[in-house]
């Protein structure tokens, strides 16, 4: 099966307005800021013997407030571009919110995400907050051939399926009502044409049963660039209490591919939920970040981003949790990590 790529646009939780915050909770939240700024200066004092091993330090270690003005004043266009290649391969993007300010909106940011071997490699910042052109910017970066993008039905557009296809990709967009005519056509045909292929599928899932039944029509007459066939996922979940819940997810592709591959790319579309999203919120707190201005939450989005892709690369069993408190604990465990960069 081909690689799969998925856009995905999400935000993190809102901030309170700058009129909601009392005096108190900014003195605290300034506090909580230079804390952890501290903590990189901390670090590298205690390791500054081992980290003169890898660099001369003729100055020592910087302060927090030398670690707070560079990374917000590095451009992080330049900043990513200085990167050892590996690290600058596209292969999924999604949107993930950073470095929030409490009187402004999430920073939306384009990552690029590789499904098969789970690792984020990546990414930019949306312009003037448009995630479908932030993902047009991201997609004009990448080689997609042999590839499959997935994408929520925000980016269910034509724009967004000629760049995919002009990069020699195929995609698997998701539809819902926001194109009211396509979708209308789209269930139309479902219901009226023979489809190519059903596929049944069940997954046992913590206290929840989840059954998946695929089908696939081929189509040539639904005005869309590309578009090669219409397919339609209908879960059914039985919950631990009894309940049932159902729901259809429709799609539109660019390829004619087997009910089982459907099943499976809409299967890894939304594992980025548990592979990335819940270890950078829970394992680096990407959720409780206080940098947020200028460059800084960018760029420290960005070494979030590598120090993951390291830790999973690693070929240590252990979780991620244990890897990170073994690289604090083992200088030679943790060069062991960066050797991954190269």
């Amino acid at each position: 099966m081909p690689p799969v790529l998925k856009i995905c646009p999400t935000l993190g939780a809102q901030h309170t307005s700058s009129a909601d915050v009392d005096p108190v909770h900014c003195h605290c939240r300034d506090r909580l800021r230079r804390r952890k700024l501290r903590r990189h200066g901390r670090f590298g004092v205690s390791k500054k013997k081992w980290l003169k091993t890898i660099v001369p330090l003729p100055y020592g270690i910087a302060g927090h407030g030398t670690f707070s003005t560079v990374f917000r004043c590095l451009n992080q266009v330049a900043f990513e571009a200085a990167l050892p290649k590996p690290l600058q391969r596209a292969w999924k993007a999604w949107w993930r919110s950073t470095a929030r300010r409490y009187e402004a909106p999430p920073l939306p940011l384009v990552k690029v995400w590789a499904a098969g071997c789970g690792l984020v490699i990546g990414q930019q910042t949306a312009p003037g907050r448009n995630e479908v052109q932030g993902a047009l910017d991201a997609l004009a970066l990448l080689s997609l051939e042999g590839a499959i993008v997935t994408a929520d039905a925000l980016h269910c557009r034509a724009d967004t399926a000629h760049a995919i296809l002009s990069a020699g990709g195929d995609y698997a967009l998701a539809l819902k009502a926001n194109q009211p005519g396509l979708l209308a056509q789209t269930i139309a045909r479902l219901d009226d044409v023979e489809p190519l292929g059903v596929q049944t599928a069940a997954e046992n899932d913590h206290d929840r049963c989840e059954r998946r039944r695929a089908c696939i029509v081929a189509v040539n007459d639904i005005d869309f660039p590309g578009l090669q066939a219409i397919g339609s996922v209908e879960a059914t979940s039985r919950h631990a209490d009894g309940r049932l819940t159902s729901h259809v997810r429709y799609f539109l592709l660019s390829t004619v591919m087997s009910a089982a591959a459907l099943i499976e790319v809409t299967r890894t579309h939304w594992q980025i939920e548990n592979k990335l999203h819940w270890v950078l919120d829970v394992q680096f707190r990407e959720d409780a970040a206080r940098n947020r201005k200028d460059h800084g939450p960018a760029n420290i989005a960005l070494l979030r981003k590598i120090a993951l892709n390291l830790i999973r690369a690693h070929p240590d069993k252990a979780s991620i949790r244990r890897k990170i408190k073994k690289a604090g604990w083992d200088d030679q465990f943790l060069i062991s990590i960066i050797a991954h960069m190269r």
